[in-house]
């Protein structure tokens, strides 16, 4: 039996830096959808460690490495609401990892959210237990302090990474 397919899903983040988790979601999603948005999240007042334009590269190396390339589309997420997004892209669907129970309960209200504002549906995936540990934020505090993070990340953040040290 085949599953439901929407045409185009949304797989927003800060991807700061992009991880083998995100590149697992990014795979996933495309599994699901003829067509994936990666919306990266770009706010002016946040310090990232990647900029904006680095983040973007970074992804677009990592899915066109994937042969994800001709699936998927890297896209700028300002400061609006994600369903405008969605609606500007014709998605139907949002993708979001979940890496435990807490995730789920900073996701959950967010999705319902979603869901009333423009009846945009978010898809849960669970993360792969081998990757569930891995988050943008602790490669980033791992990396500041000395640590090894190589293993957590494709190549091209890995390179990225090297730059900013």
């Amino acid at each position: 039996m085949s599953s439901p397919r929407t045409s185009t899903v949304v797989l927003p983040g800060s991807f700061d830096p992009f991880t083998l988790g995100h590149l697992d979601l990014a795979r996933r999603a495309a599994a699901l959808a003829e067509h994936v948005v990666v919306a990266v999240s770009h706010n002016p007042g946040k310090k990232n460690l990647l900029d904006l334009e680095t983040r973007r590269s970074v992804i677009a190396e990592t899915l066109q490495a994937e042969g994800l390339d001709g699936r998927t589309e890297i896209r700028t997420l300002g400061r609006g609401l994600l369903v405008d997004f969605c609606r500007e892209v014709g998605a139907g669907a949002v993708v979001r990892g979940l890496r435990s129970q807490l995730d789920l309960a900073y996701e959950e209200p967010m999705a319902r959210m979603n869901r009333h504002l423009a009846d945009i549906d978010t898809v849960f995936l669970l993360t792969d237990q081998n990757l569930a540990h891995i988050s943008s934020s602790l490669v980033r505090e791992v990396h500041a302090l000395g640590g090894e993070v190589d293993d957590m990340l494709p190549p091209a953040a890995v390179a990225a990474l090297a730059d900013v040290s």
